[in-house]
Order: structure tokens, then C-alpha cells, then sequence
């Protein structure tokens, strides 16, 4: 992405702001609710309202309607925008993290997001759903087959059968739920992170498919190449 001076000089100017600095990198890991925006940077709902519209002006956030509690938004960064012109401090993500991917039926999303995650940094990653499908749906396997991710023996499991604390005392686990269901079903916990993407079953198209995949390759990159 190409960005000009004057598109520069916006986002720089948002991100001069400590407190705005500091939402931006709270979301590069994870998207957040205004509401758990305001508790974790302590800021009034009026400030809050403020500094999100700024970031907001300078195409660095956007604001969505859940797609399971419609009374509930979320924000989430614009991570190729943000990249193409600011430099952040490394991520404190730890390399030997071990990844689990939470969705509602482990069909799709969080089994995309399991293959990419382990395709891209060679890390450990599982995934699981609340209410697990019978297998995973026949278009995930043919988006994940065009992106090099092989999920031919790939299966649905429930949320019991995969362990949320580590195995061993020296691997760190990081829980991201990637449905926004699930996210607010099981009252997430304060250091899981959420990334709200919409369901391509829904959609039911190659585009919607292909394009959770390059959604997920945007976030993982800014994990690993911050």
C-alpha cells in the first residue's frame, strides 16, 4: 500500500497522542469493545469517543456491529494501514507461544487460523469450537488448498477436548477466539485476545473464504514482523 505525505502526516499526528499510541497497540493483538477500551486505558466515555474518532479519520480503526450480540461493537486496527508507514516497538509475543483458535463450529475460521498460524511461524497452534461440526466445511479445505495450508484430515472438536492452560511449565498458551460469539458466550478471559471476523459459511463464496484467510495473514504478520 502506498501511502502520501499528507496520509502520513494524519496517521503520525493520531498516533502522537500517548493515549491513542496506546490503544493502537493494545489492538494490533487483539480487538476491543469500547467499553474494555475505556477500563484498560482508563479513559472516560466521552475521551474515549474522542481519541476513536481520530483514529477512525486517519483509516487506522474501524467499528463493527457484533455478529452475535448486535448491541455490542467492536474496534479493530487497520493493520496494512498502519504498517505501511509506522514503525511500533517488537510484539512481547513469546516464539515457542502455543496458539488456540476458538469459532463456534472449529469448521472454518479457527481452523484456517490454526493451519496459517502453524504455516507461517512453524509454532504449535490447535483449535476447537463451542459447538463443533461434523467436519470441516468443504469450502475452508479448498480456500485453505489455494493458500498451501493442507486440511484434509483436519477435524472438528469440542472446546473440552483441547487443553486452555499449558502442557508443560515452559510453553506459554495464547487463547484468540475469532468469532465474536464465542467470544462473548464464554465471557472471554482478560489476557485472551478477539478477532472479530465474519463467517464466510454465511456468505457461502470462494471471495468470503479467501478473504478470512488474508484477514488472518494480516494479523499473524503483525504479530511476527512487527
Amino acid at each position: 500500500m502506498n501511502e502520501t505525505g499528507d496520509d502520513r502526516s494524519i496517521i503520525y499526528s493520531a498516533l502522537g497522542d500517548p493515549a491513542r499510541l496506546a490503544m493502537v497497540k493494545d489492538l494490533r493483538f487483539s480487538d476491543r469493545s469500547p467499553t474494555e477500551l475505556a477500563v484498560r486505558h482508563g479513559l472516560s466515555s466521552n475521551l474515549l469517543a474522542h481519541h476513536l474518532d481520530v483514529l477512525e479519520s486517519a483509516g487506522l480503526i474501524s467499528r463493527g456491529v457484533s455478529a452475535g450480540d448486535a448491541r455490542r461493537r467492536y474496534v479493530r486496527l487497520d493493520h496494512a494501514r498502519l504498517n505501511a508507514v509506522a514503525v511500533l516497538p517488537p510484539s512481547d509475543i513469546a516464539p515457542y507461544a502455543e496458539m488456540v483458535f476458538l469459532c463456534t463450529h472449529n469448521s472454518a475460521r479457527s481452523q484456517l487460523a490454526a493451519a496459517l498460524w502453524i504455516h507461517r511461524s512453524g509454532g504449535r497452534a490447535r483449535s476447537a469450537g463451542t459447538h463443533p461440526a461434523p467436519q470441516v466445511h468443504q469450502m475452508a479445505r479448498e480456500a485453505g488448498h489455494r493458500r498451501g495450508l493442507d486440511l484434509r484430515t483436519a477435524q472438528p472438536q469440542s472446546l473440552d477436548a483441547v487443553q486452555l492452560q499449558p502442557a508443560h511449565a515452559e510453553t506459554e498458551v495464547q487463547v484468540v477466539t475469532v468469532c465474536d460469539r464465542v467470544h462473548e458466550d464464554l465471557n472471554a478471559e482478560p489476557g485472551w485476545w478477539h478477532w472479530s471476523i465474519p463467517d464466510p459459511v454465511e456468505a457461502g463464496t470462494e471471495a468470503a473464504f479467501d478473504a478470512v484467510i488474508n484477514e488472518l495473514d494480516l494479523r499473524i504478520d503483525a504479530l511476527l514482523h512487527p
